[in-house]
């Protein structure tokens, strides 16, 4: 299993496939199995001809799950992506993130532009631009993680950790940790920036995001794409894969044999 040394932790990846690389970066209390393998996404993008690298991020999967906050952060794991492509010896690849991995996406786009083709991003919202979801997450959410009494009457903290508890092998103390390190906005003045293509996706029925169209907005030229379900059924079926390969197809295309 391959594995590299990021800013103090251990993090895990995988690397498959032959062709233009693309990295992927899964969402809070998943990993890369559940987000890009169980949905598909890995075979349909090496099938399609990329290479798929997908990174276990810290506190995730493999990778080290440290009970400190000050291990995590949003910026530190998005260096543990740019880590990641220096560790293989990829100067430029196409970027897919999922929920908190978009918001590590948005990080990427903003402060690393240079190493990016196209951004795929999703499971994102106009929550990303303010700090309502951060307050939230290093109080209610982190407590109900870390199991302080009482801490479940909040619906969203209740949903977070019922999430976290269904997947075998999640350290639940190592989650509270990084909600606590906090989710600080993205500026908006950074998002206006942006000068690669970037596709936004989202469910239908997603209550976590809040407003997906003033995210998109945000960024320039961005094309926003809503499929059917919520925060976790987006994946059922193709729609999310088929979206993402017409999107890179056309932004990012596979060279002619």
């Amino acid at each position: 299993m391959p594995d590299f040394r990021s800013s103090g932790a251990t993090i895990h990846y995988i690397d498959e496939g032959a062709g233009p690389p693309i990295l992927l970066i899964h969402g809070f209390a998943s990993n890369l199995e559940g987000n890009w393998r169980a949905t598909g996404v890995m075979a349909a993008l090496t099938k399609a001809g990329r290479r798929a690298i997908a990174i276990d991020n810290r506190g995730h999967g493999k990778s080290d799950k440290p009970h400190d906050p000050a291990a995590y952060g949003i910026k530190t794991m998005a260096g543990d992506a740019i880590a990641l492509l220096d560790h293989l010896g990829i100067a430029k690849a196409d970027l897919m993130g999922y929920s908190m991995g978009g918001y590590i996406s948005c990080v990427l786009i903003t402060e690393h532009q240079s190493r990016f083709n196209s951004a795929i991003i999703g499971g994102a919202g106009e929550r990303v631009l303010g700090k309502q979801f951060d307050d939230l997450a290093t109080g209610a959410i982190a407590d109900a993680l870390a199991g302080v009494k009482g801490s479940t009457g909040n619906p969203i903290a209740r949903q977070f950790l019922t999430f976290a508890q269904a997947l075998s092998g999640n350290d639940l103390q190592a989650l509270a940790a990084v909600m606590r390190s906090g989710r600080p906005s993205v500026d908006p003045s950074k998002l206006s920036s942006v000068r690669i293509p970037v596709l936004v996706i989202a469910g239908q029925n997603d209550p976590l995001v809040g407003n997906v169209k003033r995210f998109a907005d945000a960024i320039p030229g961005s094309q926003l794409v809503m499929l059917p379900g919520d925060h976790l059924t987006v994946f059922v079926g193709n729609g999310y894969r088929d979206t993402a390969l017409k999107f890179l197809a056309a932004q990012s295309p596979v060279p002619a044999a």
